[in-house]
């Protein structure tokens, strides 16, 4: 039987999705959680918990749990990491459980957690997040975290990109329009991505902010093969 690709633009749309029976959610904020996710397995966290709000960070913050989190792009003054991934070094995380809250991700992991699994994509494991979706022969629907329930240019180039690369392996089909959508928006891209990336509104607010260092690393494919996959409250590597 056919695996169905789906893609959701926001997290707001997600109450009207299509893809039934048990399928795999693939969360996608490209800038920044699900790359800097990526790069904490990358460099050894043990796990992570993420959380939607930030009363329920700083609470377990102060039960002694190192805290990723910000709002707005912004580090919280009483967390211990913001949100880039060059924050997570082996030094910082390797063996630690991190407490992840941000103003994006977090939430949308919240919101589909009915889902079989939820499992981060990022370009930097882009290669090992297909070969690992093909393996699970499950429906899949892509979300796109979005800017405050609102489309985003990043998110939805990724979910483009993956949407390519699983319908190039015999099984996987849609009959979605986000999905051609977001296909047809990654091949418009892709040609010169970092300056089609000039549209995207969260560049700039990075740029504002002097975070933007991290764009370069959040659009290079495949430098890591983990696995993050969110289950029963925590995410672990499977990969």
């Amino acid at each position: 039987m056919d695996r169905t690709i789906e893609v959701c633009f926001t997290p707001k749309l997600f109450a009207d999705i299509t893809t039934k029976g048990d399928y795999i959610v693939v969360l996608a904020d490209i800038l920044r959680a699900t790359t800097s996710i990526c790069a904490a397995f990358q460099n050894g966290v043990k796990e992570i918990i993420p959380v939607a709000g930030l009363e329920q960070a700083r609470e377990l913050k102060e039960k002694g749990y190192l805290v990723a989190s910000e709002q707005d792009g912004k580090k919280l003054d009483w967390a211990d990491f913001g949100n880039s991934a060059f924050n997570f070094t082996r030094e910082a995380i390797a063996g630690k459980t991190l407490v992840y809250c941000t103003t994006n991700g977090t939430k949308a992991i919240d919101i589909a957690k009915q889902a079989d699994k939820i499992v981060m994509g990022a370009f930097v494991n882009i290669s090992a997040l297909t070969e690992w979706l093909v393996r699970q022969n499950k429906n899949i629907l892509i979300l796109c975290s979005g800017w405050k329930n609102k489309f985003c240019l990043e998110d939805s180039l990724f979910a483009g990109a993956l949407s390519e690369k699983l319908l190039a392996h015999p099984g996987f089909t849609t009959c979605c329009d986000s999905v051609h959508a977001s296909m047809a928006l990654w091949d418009t891209a892709r040609p010169d991505l970092f300056g089609y990336l000039e549209k995207a509104a969260h560049r700039h607010r990075l740029k504002k902010l002097d975070l933007d260092d991290v764009i370069p690393y959040s659009f290079e494919p495949d430098t890591t093969r983990v696995i993050p996959v969110f289950e029963e409250g925590v995410i672990r590597n499977a990969g």
